[in-house]
């Protein structure tokens, strides 16, 4: 088998996990249908740009196929928002995104679609010196740019907003798709090379690099569906609604009334302990002291310096430094004091605690 036919086969796998994998998401029962779509459809892009190393006799196809790799960054870029709020929706002004296609598009069509059998065989025997072609290059890397970098923004702010309104740290949706992110630049530095191997005389090279990226292409969609499927818990949203707390601060500020509810927010929490429950949101907190939320976000976030994350998990360790030196519960094990005290993974109390004493919790034990 020649690297041709290895390079078929493996497109032809990659093609067909890809439909599966998009038929699955497109029929599953889920909460989140909306992202599934959108990544139903990724996928399915995706099977259409793998399929271009198969052999086609329809130019005109051919090309209307590649054009649409352009739709596959704004389908992510969708996706990943619709994962990050729950709340999102499409709505017509996401249609902004398809200018791309259609222009190239456009572009395409006076020489290649319209264009006479005899043109369109010129057009494809040189293809690499017409102009639509490198055409296609520049607004394709001038895209994939501008979403990797409107991505990047979105997690970053899903992150901030994350941490000063929730008290799990859960912040796993934000670690997986940095990781995707970083898989996304790697095989698109391969992709580049590929591209500015196919103008050199390093044909070779240039078939090599091809098999990989089919390879790659099958293992990253494998990767990518499977880790959703056994990880449902990566997609916990958040309310689009909820702002970073540096874009609603006030103008002017009552410093006596700010240290009184500063007063009356530690005292609740230590006669209370709502900190106790392990999915405390600002939401939840805001009500039972009969607070706004907004203004309890600002309180905490701004006032106190804190994210509401820090703020909730401070309670909780000086909780269990309470529990771990208190000599009637030494057969309480660490595990037991985590959940009583509100966490939910010994990884994040272990680190909170080390934080906060710059000791593990049965170091600190010991020495009490």
């Amino acid at each position: 088998m020649d690297k041709f036919d290895f390079l078929n086969l493996i497109a032809t796998i990659a093609v067909f996990v890809s439909l599966l994998f998009a038929f699955f998401l497109l029929t599953v029962k889920t909460k989140n249908k909306l992202a599934n779509r959108l990544f139903a459809i990724f996928l399915l892009l995706n099977a259409l740009d793998t399929s271009g190393f198969l052999n086609y006799s329809f130019i005109n196809l051919d090309y209307f196929r590649l054009s649409f790799y352009l739709l596959s960054m704004p389908i992510f870029y969708l996706y990943v928002i619709s994962l990050c709020y729950n709340d999102f929706q499409l709505k017509p002004k996401h249609l902004l995104h398809t200018i791309p296609f259609v222009v190239f598009n456009l572009v395409l069509t006076p020489r290649l679609y319209l264009a006479n059998d005899a043109d369109k065989k010129y057009f494809f025997e040189h293809l690499q010196q017409m102009p639509e072609i490198y055409f296609s290059h520049i607004i394709g890397e001038l895209q994939y740019a501008f979403y990797i970098i409107a991505i990047f923004l979105t997690l970053k702010k899903y992150k901030e907003i994350y941490l000063e309104n929730y008290a799990n740290p859960n912040t796993s949706l934000y670690k997986w798709l940095l990781q995707i992110m970083v898989c996304f630049l790697i095989a698109h530095s391969i992709v580049i090379t590929r591209d500015l191997l196919r103008y050199s005389d390093y044909n070779e090279i240039f078939i090599g690099i091809n098999v990989i990226i089919g390879i790659g292409v099958l293992f990253i969609t494998c990767w990518f569906v499977l880790k959703a499927l056994n990880n449902p818990e990566l997609f916990r949203g958040i309310d689009s609604k909820l702002q970073l707390v540096k874009d609603i601060l006030p103008e002017s500020e009552n410093n006596l009334i700010i240290q009184t509810h500063i007063a009356l927010l530690k005292k609740y929490m230590e006669e209370e302990e709502p900190f106790l429950e392990p999915s405390l949101t600002i939401q939840e907190l805001a009500t039972q002291i009969k607070m706004p939320v907004r203004d309890l976000s600002i309180l905490i976030n701004h006032h106190m310096n804190l994210h509401f994350f820090d703020f909730v998990n401070e309670y909780r360790i000086k909780k269990a430094m309470k529990i771990l030196s208190d000599p009637s519960k030494k057969n309480l094990t660490v595990l037991e004091i985590l959940y009583e005290v509100g966490f939910n993974s010994k990884s994040s109390f272990n680190t909170s605690f080390k934080k906060y004493t710059n000791l593990t919790p049965t170091a600190f034990r010991s020495q009490s």
